[in-house]
């Protein structure tokens, strides 16, 4: 995790402006106080931007929009901005891209090409987030971002802007406050900070926007904000943008330090006390269910083709602003480039109502929900855009949970949960309609719990879309000494898990930090004692609760699943000055809560001055080729100690050292399956991770010959096969990969083989750049079978067909891989099915092609699926091969890997092409649930996964 930013407000020499700046998921914008002067005023930032070609425009905010052309689309100063001319005296080449309002405009005009909502994507656990994965689904000329890169880029015109127009005062040389949403997670915050140094800006601190507008509220009253609240009160926050929702509680409570002669010193002060859980849901959730609704309007209940889609969500994020605004047009018409039905002027069109975009949006996400409802827990409906949409789209039913889970439990039951006093934030309520169909939900909920009729006191911001910058710079001015100050608690607490979590049971945790912690708090559990293994894998799996708020350090408690969080685990090797030192060490634990919020765990042995320093695991979260630890495993079970040292006892008589190891390696799986009483498929993973350790304990012993050497690879890649699912297997395929990757000892077709094997079976655990390091071993023979096969003379080995089915059972596992790598392999694979010569390999082929083209990953990311209209010649070509083949069953398996539903356009196939494959599939009578799945989706059997993993999985373990 990159190191915890010092906190630039605490400088010696104070920076002359204190600058906010509020990083939107559809909205910038930046807000300045000058401390130079004697009053200080809180200004916006007019930013200049391309509004359209070689037309730049000043406005107060950017769209978060990045828009890159095609080559020969505008012509050279199209893109000129104000401080293009000169930076520092030195010409600079025009850029190839721009951000703001163009680049939103363009969205709506041209596919493929824009990159939106890139903060939402910054929070998305489920893709690589440093990686370049966008705009997603981009066209192919399009030099992708990821989507710290993209955030980056919208801070990095902030800062050329600034400086364009305050030269003698640079924005890197200011104190900044930059916003995130109260609910980002630890990984999204530092890549927050990361996206800042990347733009040239070193000097930034972080604060939440729930609170930065709940700060712009007091700076806007002035001296008079004391008299709008009063001591008891509860105020809720209500943030919804572009791509979030945000709730939060302040509590209004009587001020210990207040006094007539310090203005700032009021009769009140405020504690943030609670945090709702992150909800990819807002404004942009709205964009697509309206994009749904006119879609079925244009097309006839057909979908429309992804090019068209994507135009149609920017179309319907303009109906959307001008149907809920105010003086708001009875309709508005779509119109989209269509060679289709319903052709006027060259493109489908269609008019929306206002009464239907009212109806469809306050009753999908403001329906009306009892105060006791949950919000359902389903798969999102919305899989365009690959991000994960809260669940449940209906934000009055996580408002009513939130509102639940936080009560207060010292007032009366009706009443423990009703908030006194209500603040919008967002550009989600800069509709009326919006805003007055929240309030009518709090008025259902509360409103008969008095006889005069209750009311929230409701805040008043002018400037929806500044409020948060305004907050931020005046979060500055707080920082400094003055100010009111928002005492802003933790609002979650943390765990750490004391025992393994079993099937149907809660596992038992220690609280770490309270809810009602502040950040820069230290804890030092006096108890319990933990016992920390030295020179060992161990795990340390991490717990939050943002409901628990009141269990104190070191109170151990059951963590209830639905009360608690799985956090990346903490996953390393504890090690002394003394490598060879493995023992049990007690140890006490110290946690620190950074001012960003995050944790330092370090554990301290007891009557002894060492310590070791723990880091959050953040790589499983960050890099989705490193898989977050399940717990899995685990709960298959152990095996008592008698029984493990039999089989250390056989493993060592094979490959240990000692003159009296003369056992045969052929006969090692027979002598532990005996000792197991259980064929090697029901091996649990304890055992197998413990095979795994003893035979790299026994390393050496491969080396004896080229049959102790097989199946020693054999039997180690068994043994942790697939690279993740239980505790600390991150660290084991990095030290199969020291050990075995280019260190054979005998090089041996047969050797080469199992090696392949060995990591065909791990790929799951093996990062990108390993992957790539595995492929380019073999690609330069696979590069040269294409160039022969292609009638041209080739220099070097080309793969011959005998020694290449683990070749393609590799490629097909790398998940990892590029795309268009991917694509270049399958391409040549299809072909290959044509070709005699191959025909007896053809099951590996068939296998490979299913795995390149799969539209679900194992346990890849989304953005290395090759697109499903390069994927079309593959499957025609499946469905070509002879009935009555022994390949029969196994390309139905890879069609319906290549064609199963999974209700994203962009990864589905072509409406008409997956009716072929149904039609094809049921008259050779294939299976009914691969059928299904092609059809409405879903998951593959687990006899299914077991084929398309290419080997049996391990006990209880099920990969997608």
């Amino acid at each position: 995790m990159p190191e915890t930013p010092i906190d630039p407000l605490l400088d010696e020499i104070p920076s002359r402006y204190l600058v906010g700046i509020d990083l939107g998921t559809t909205n910038c914008a930046v807000c300045y106080i000058d401390t130079a002067k004697a009053k200080r005023r809180i200004k916006t930032l007019s930013i200049p931007q391309i509004c359209a070609p070689a037309v730049s425009e000043a406005r107060e905010t950017l769209p978060s929009f990045h828009f890159q052309p095609a080559k020969g689309q505008l012509v050279d100063d199209s893109l000129r901005l104000p401080w293009n001319e000169s930076i520092q005296g030195k010409q600079r080449e025009n850029q190839k891209y721009c951000v703001g309002v163009m680049a939103r405009n363009e969205s709506a005009r041209t596919n493929g090409r824009t990159i939106a909502s890139a903060k939402s994507w910054l929070c998305h656990s489920g893709v690589d987030r440093t990686d370049a994965l966008l705009p997603w689904q981009g066209a192919d000329d399009v030099q992708k971002l990821s989507p710290m890169e993209a955030s980056s880029r919208y801070l990095a015109h902030i800062r050329d802007a600034w400086n364009h127009q305050f030269p003698s005062e640079r924005l890197e040389d200011q104190d900044i406050v930059l916003t995130l949403p109260a609910s980002f997670d630890e990984v999204a915050r530092e890549l927050t900070i990361e996206a800042a140094r990347a733009a040239g800006l070193p000097k930034v601190i972080l604060i939440e926007e729930p609170q930065a507008a709940f700060y712009s509220w007091v700076d806007c009253q002035g001296d008079t904000w004391q008299e709008k609240v009063e001591a008891g009160q509860k105020i809720l926050v209500c943030d919804i943008g572009g791509g979030t929702t945000d709730f939060t509680l302040i509590k209004v409570r009587t001020s210990q330090q207040g006094g007539a002669d310090n203005p700032y010193q009021a009769s009140v002060e405020f504690h943030r006390v609670a945090v709702g859980n992150h909800l990819i849901l807002g404004g942009d959730n709205l964009d697509l269910a309206l994009a749904k609704f006119i879609e079925a309007k244009l097309a006839d209940q057909t979908q429309l083709r992804p090019n068209q889609w994507e135009l149609l969500v920017a179309a319907s994020r303009n109906a959307k602003e001008s149907l809920l605004g105010e003086d708001a047009p009875d309709q508005v018409t779509i119109s989209l480039p269509s060679s289709g039905s319903k052709l006027i002027g060259g493109s489908l069109s269609t008019s929306v109502t206002q009464e239907e975009v009212r109806d469809l949006i306050l009753d999908g996400f403001l329906p009306a929900v009892t105060l006791n409802e949950k919000p359902e827990n389903h798969q999102s409906g919305f899989q365009e855009f690959g991000l994960p949409f809260a669940s449940d789209p209906a934000i009055t039913r996580h408002l009513a949970a939130f509102l639940s889970a936080h009560a207060d439990e010292s007032k009366e039951e009706r009443l423990a949960a009703r908030p006194d006093v209500v603040l919008f934030n967002g550009g989600f309520f800069d509709s009326p309609v919006l805003r007055s169909r929240v309030l009518q939900r709090l008025d259902d909920w509360f409103g008969e719990t008095e006889n005069s009729g209750w009311k929230p006191i409701v805040l008043e911001s002018d400037r929806l879309d500044l409020a948060v910058a305004r907050g931020a710079a005046y979060y500055g001015i707080v920082h400094r000494g003055e100010g009111v100050r928002i005492a802003a608690s933790l609002a979650r607490s943390y765990y750490i898990a004391i025992d393994e979590k079993s099937a149907g049971e809660n596992r038992q945790a220690v609280c770490l930090v309270p809810g009602e912690a502040q950040p820069g708090q230290s804890f030092q559990l006096e108890s319990p004692t933990f016992r920390l293994k030295l020179s060992e894998p161990v795990a340390f799996t991490l717990l939050s609760s943002s409901v628990r708020l009141t269990d104190q350090p070191g109170q151990i408690v059951e963590a209830d699943a639905e009360q608690f969080s799985t956090l990346p685990s903490i996953r390393t090797v504890i090690t002394a000055r003394s490598r060879n030192e493995k023992r049990d060490v007690p140890v006490r634990l110290k946690v620190d809560l950074t001012e960003i919020g995050t944790l330092n765990i370090s554990c301290h042995e007891v009557d002894s001055d060492r310590s070791w320093k723990l880091d959050f695991d953040v790589r499983s979260t960050v890099q989705t080729d490193l898989q977050a630890h399940s717990g899995a495993g685990e709960s298959e079970g152990f095996i008592d100690e008698s029984t493990w040292e039999q089989c250390e006892a056989v493993i060592a008589s094979v490959f240990g050292e000692a003159e009296s190891t003369t056992a045969a390696p052929k006969d090692l799986i027979n002598r532990l399956t005996e000792i197991l009483q259980s064929p090697r498929d029901d091996w649990p993973m304890s055992v197998l991770r413990r095979i795994w350790q003893s035979l790299m304990n026994h390393e050496a012993g491969r080396r004896k010959s080229a049959k102790h050497e097989s199946r020693w690879l054999n039997l180690l890649g068994f043994s942790l096969r697939p690279g993740f699912g239980f505790a600390a297997d991150d660290w084991r395929v990095t030290e199969t990969w020291r050990t075995i990757h280019g260190k054979l000892a005998h090089g041996t077709p047969a050797i080469r083989k199992e090696s392949l094997i060995l990591w065909r079976r791990l790929a799951g655990g093996l990062t990108r750049g390993q992957q790539v390091s595995l492929a380019s071993t073999v690609t330069p023979q696979v590069r040269n079978l294409r160039t022969k096969l292609n009638g041209k003379k080739v220099k070097g080995v080309v793969l011959k067909p005998e020694e290449s089915p683990e070749v393609w059972r590799l490629l097909g596992s790398l998940e990892l891989l590029p795309a268009d790598e991917k694509l270049l392999v399958g391409n040549l694979l299809a072909d290959l099915l044509n070709r005699k010569p191959y025909q007896k390999i053809g099951s590996s082929i068939v296998w490979s092609l299913g795995r390149l083209g799969q539209r679900v990953p194992i346990y890849g990311n989304l953005n290395t699926l090759i697109p499903p209209e390069k994927t079309e010649p593959w499957i025609k070509r499946l469905l070509e091969i002879d009935p009555s083949s022994v390949q029969r069953a196994q390309s139905w398996l890879a069609i319906a890997q290549m064609t199963r539903m999974t209700e994203d356009r962009f990864r589905d196939i072509d409406g008409q092409l997956r009716q072929t494959v149904l039609d094809a599939l049921q008259e050779q009578d294939a299976p009914e649930h691969l059928i299904s799945l092609i059809k409405s989706g879903g998951k593959f059997d687990q006899e299914s996964q077991k084929q398309i993993f290419g080997d049996s999985l391990p006990s209880g373990l099920q990969i997608f």
